[in-house]
């Protein structure tokens, strides 16, 4: 019998190849050609995507026992996951005074042009803060590892990135070589067995 963790996860892997998975050759943001294409948008932007994954993701954080004060990731990717985190954690607290709330943020590409010129935007408790780094779609992991530089130079704890589909191309090992634990929610295999009608593993 599945846990509510595996039955989560398996409502998750049905929402995002039905939704966002497509096999069609595409150029990636890394400049990779691939055969298939995972747009997690079609999943993170609707109400039962955001709230689903924003449960999995809280109750991965207390599994894993990951001892964090804030999420959030780079633009555009892991804008809607960790507001959809901050706000159900948010709803948890109000039920248990003893659950954690976590407040969200964004690493911009590069620092505004104009007003603060921050490239980290969130309202963040201060340096030094333990904060845990999502994205929704991992491949090389340019872009997280770009936003980790930025988190880490301003003076955050960065030990561990959460993604939604780990595409599988190299992008766990570059990032575990900078330090960092990673933890997918699916990956490329999960969906090709899907695909199959094989089961999760």
């Amino acid at each position: 019998m599945m846990s509510k963790m595996e039955q989560l996860r398996q409502e998750i892997l049905e929402l995002v190849y039905k939704k966002a998975y497509q096999r069609r050759r595409v150029r990636l943001a890394s400049g990779r050609e691939s055969d298939f294409y995972v747009d997690c948008r079609q999943v993170t932007l609707t109400a039962e995507g955001a709230y689903k994954l924003a449960r999995y993701i809280l109750g991965l954080i207390r599994r894993e026992n990951l001892s964090v004060k804030a999420v959030g990731g780079p633009v555009m990717g892991a804008v809607p996951l960790a507001a959809a985190v901050s706000a159900l954690s948010y709803e948890e607290f109000l039920r248990d005074p003893d659950a954690c709330l976590f407040d969200t943020f964004y690493v911009r590409s590069e620092p505004k042009g104009h007003g603060t010129g921050k490239q980290i935007e969130g309202p963040f408790p201060g340096e030094g803060t333990p904060v845990l780094v999502l994205d929704d779609v991992l491949t090389t992991g340019g872009s997280v590892l770009k936003a980790v530089s930025v988190l880490r130079e301003a003076g955050y704890q960065v030990k561990t990135v959460l993604v939604i589909v780990d595409r599988q191309e190299g992008g766990r090992e570059n990032l575990e070589r900078e330090g960092l634990e990673v933890l997918s929610i699916l990956t490329r295999e999960d969906l090709e067995n899907f695909q199959s009608g094989l089961p999760l593993p």
